[in-house]
């Protein structure tokens, strides 16, 4: 599978797209206005202890108090490693109101909640992630080779060692490094450990709140996380961007530097490799599917539902066919969807009713091999006993709609506005409210065009017997800028 990373950069915000086989897989969206925090480290002041739910908050200089929960709270022993216990602790005994803590961002703020802190800190490097308060040296899943596995973890024994530090700190060895020499595995361990050092440094000296370390830009970051073995080509659209990346590249990645290309054509880049299109696919709830085929996306405050219909697909042979073929093909689909829109926590899928288990079984190892290449952790529960399919998928930014998109005036994110026979209804009760409370002749209904048409039309006999009702005349004006749901009726 041949995958491409487009750049697109420009002074106010970066984007970057994972592309693969010439399909969008992956969109990230980084502004200059408010830049993701996930990977900063912070010196904050607990601001409250809340006992009932094992947290506290805690001020880190944002503009919301940002939440620690206590099994994200580490305590050092005397030689400073963390201390694991079965049991919880209880959080009044961890943290107390206006204590100093460093802490790192795992989540962004997302809607109206505040960052997700924890005191386990890392740093990542491009084949390692150092976790200075533990010993422990971790592998990652992705690498299934016994073999490669021992060799790795051989490796950054030998590299701690050699630089007279066995011991210091853990490491978890990600999966780009399956495959490279030690001399790239004792780079990456000796970079991680002047950096800590620097950090520690920087937090000792610091004053509450302030920021101590903040992590690479998005440009940057993807090259380190995202260039794996199968990329063939990065393209970037700013001369500037790119020859920070080749700077980059050349330090920490140099197998990656001659992968890195400037593009400066004419045509936009995302444009040119239909980007743009997708994105703007991506924050519809509809996505067609081939075979006539579609699925409805839902994102809610409290989880994502994505629902499958066979639309205008018919089949050819039976229903059971039918029903099987759009099932597989919308597993593969909202797989991508996942990816593209970044939906995360709680997804429930209503895929069509299947009644044969082993078609069941099909379209679950069909999902789960079309999450295999997610970089986010998932996980998927067996069909349940009401034919739908939950799983997690996990959340540290906000989604692409709620990055780009905000919640409409109109309808406040319901989705709905109410109608204009609605409207009129309640303008009727308003009405008879004014003429009972007010001694005046003639009312005046603002209202817009929609409401003023079906009142002066579908209503008018209404309208007519209202103005019979109360004795008072009742007059109409258009108001341009009004929504269907905005109305006022004024006394003359």
């Amino acid at each position: 599978m041949t995958d491409e990373i487009l750049i697109n950069a420009t002074p106010v915000q970066t984007r970057v797209a994972l592309v693969e086989s010439g399909v969008l897989q992956e969109v990230w969206v980084e502004r200059r206005s408010h830049k993701g925090l996930v990977g900063n480290i912070y010196r904050g002041k607990i601001m409250r202890v809340l006992p009932g739910m094992q947290a506290a908050f805690v001020d880190i200089g944002l503009e919301r108090a940002s939440f620690l929960h206590a099994s994200d709270l580490v305590t050092l022993d005397a030689n400073g490693i963390e201390q694991r216990t079965e049991t919880e602790r209880e959080i009044r005994t961890m943290a107390t109101e206006g204590q100093s803590v460093v802490v790192q961002v795992v989540k962004d703020p997302l809607g109206s909640k505040g960052a997700r802190l924890s005191t386990h800190l890392s740093l990542s490097s491009r084949y390692l992630v150092y976790m200075p308060y533990t010993r422990h040296i971790g592998i990652s899943q992705r690498i299934e080779s016994e073999g490669e596995r021992d060799r790795l973890r051989g490796l950054v024994e030998a590299a701690q060692a050699g630089l007279g530090l066995p011991g210091a700190g853990g490491f978890i060895v990600r999966t780009a490094a399956e495959g490279v020499s030690g001399e790239s595995i004792e780079s990456d361990v000796r970079i991680l450990l002047k950096l800590w050092e620097a950090v520690a440094d920087s937090a000792r000296h610091a004053s509450t709140p302030a920021l101590v370390y903040e992590d690479l830009p998005l440009a940057l970051r993807t090259l380190r996380d995202q260039a794996l073995g199968g990329l063939e080509k990065i393209r970037v659209d700013s001369k500037e961007v790119c020859e920070s990346l080749l700077g980059f590249a050349t330090q920490f990645v140099p197998e990656i530097a001659g992968r890195i290309e400037h593009y400066a054509g004419d045509r936009p880049l995302f444009d040119l490799y239909g980007v743009e299109d997708e994105i703007e696919k991506a924050l519809g709830k509809r996505v067609q599917l081939k075979s006539g085929g579609y699925l409805i996306i839902d994102q809610t405050e409290a989880m994502t539902t994505i629902d499958v219909n066979t639309g205008a697909f018919v089949g050819t042979r039976n229903l059971e066919e039918t029903v099987l073929k759009t099932n597989l093909e919308a597993a593969s689909a909202l797989a991508r969807q996942l990816r593209v829109r970044n939906l995360g926590g709680i997804i429930i899928i209503d895929f069509i009713d299947m009644k044969d288990p082993e078609h069941r079984r099909q379209v679950l190892r069909n999902l789960e091999r079309a999450l295999e290449r997610d970089h986010a952790r998932t996980a998927i529960s067996p069909v349940s006993d009401l034919g739908l399919v939950q799983m997690t998928r996990k959340r540290t930014r906000e989604s692409l709609e709620r990055t780009l998109c905000e919640t409409c005036a109109t309808c406040q994110g319901r989705g709905t506005v109410k109608s204009a026979e609605t409207i009129c209804y309640e303008i009727f009760r308003e009405i008879l409210r004014d003429a009972r409370s007010y001694d005046n002749d003639t009312l005046l209904v603002l209202a817009s065009q929609s409401v003023v048409d079906r009142l002066l039309d579908e209503e008018s006999a209404n309208v007519a017997d209202l103005e019979e009702q109360i004795g008072k005349t009742v007059r109409f004006r258009v108001e341009g800028i009004y929504t269907q749901e905005q109305y006022d009726v004024v006394l003359l």
